[in-house]
């Protein structure tokens, strides 16, 4: 049996997550079937994150177990070849270690969402990124960000149907910065609640329009509660960006 780490490249559009689901099409469940058209065996997919309908992912780390003896870039290639015309794309393949795991070996996570900041309707970045038509202050929302960072109990951040144990969780990066009409959110933790980054998000653009006052966002977090949450930014402007793990470092 040999692991296979794969990084995986997607546009969410067209399925209800990363993860296999009773009711519709995942990213898992196609790189699996591509996977048994190219092994003959049946395999299962793990990965570093989970992401919502919608969301996407420049390079989400994932792994396999395989018995046949086969070369990784064959392996890629050959995924590849099957995933088409799906928007999945293998975009590296290499052996690991049997004790590596795309998820529990995973130190950080980060995410970036894209807001287009302007009125005309979306043409080329459409269901990639979300359109808010009224100007955007990214300075006042960056600082807002600053309040989130570090240690703290997120609850007011996460989905009421979050299986996280704790809400309790270090954010170790939540930046906002403009280029042209685009407004992008850096944020990195070694993990996150569900729906927390586009919980985040949505109250920073109620500050950037400014319909919340800076010191809002720190009162929200204070309040530990979902019901003090502004808005939840779509999913379609959420990208999953990198995994890091420890030989990484």
């Amino acid at each position: 049996m040999t692991r296979f780490a794969l990084t995986l490249e997607f546009d969410g559009t067209p399925f209800f997550g990363l993860q296999r689901q009773k009711d519709g099409p995942s990213v898992q469940q196609s790189v699996e079937e591509a996977a048994f058209r190219v092994l003959g065996e049946e395999v299962r997919l793990h990965s570093a994150g989970r992401t919502d309908t919608g969301v996407h992912a420049l390079a989400m780390r994932s792994h396999l177990d395989i018995t046949k003896d086969i070369a990784p870039f064959r392996l890629m290639e050959a995924l590849n070849a099957h995933l088409r015309p799906e928007p999945i794309a293998v975009t590296r393949c290499e052996v690991v270690p049997d004790d590596w795991h795309a998820r529990f070996s995973c130190v950080g996570r980060s995410y970036v969402y894209r807001i287009a900041n302007r009125r005309a309707p979306l043409t080329l970045d459409k269901n990639r990124a979300w359109l808010v038509s009224q100007d955007l202050d990214h300075a006042a929302m960056h600082e807002a960000a600053q309040a989130l960072v570090g240690l703290h109990d997120f609850t007011t951040f996460r989905s009421v149907h979050c299986q996280a144990d704790s809400p309790v969780k270090t954010l170790d990066r939540l930046d906002v910065e403009r280029e042209g009409e685009e407004v992008r959110v850096h944020a990195a933790a070694r993990s996150f609640l569900h729906h927390q980054v586009r919980s985040m998000v949505g109250c920073l653009a109620l500050v950037g329009m400014g319909r919340w006052p800076i010191e809002r966002m720190a009162e929200a977090l204070a309040a530990r509660d979902r019901q003090e949450l502004g808005l939840n930014a779509p999913p379609h402007g959420l990208y999953f960006v990198a995994a890091s793990y420890p030989a990484d470092n």
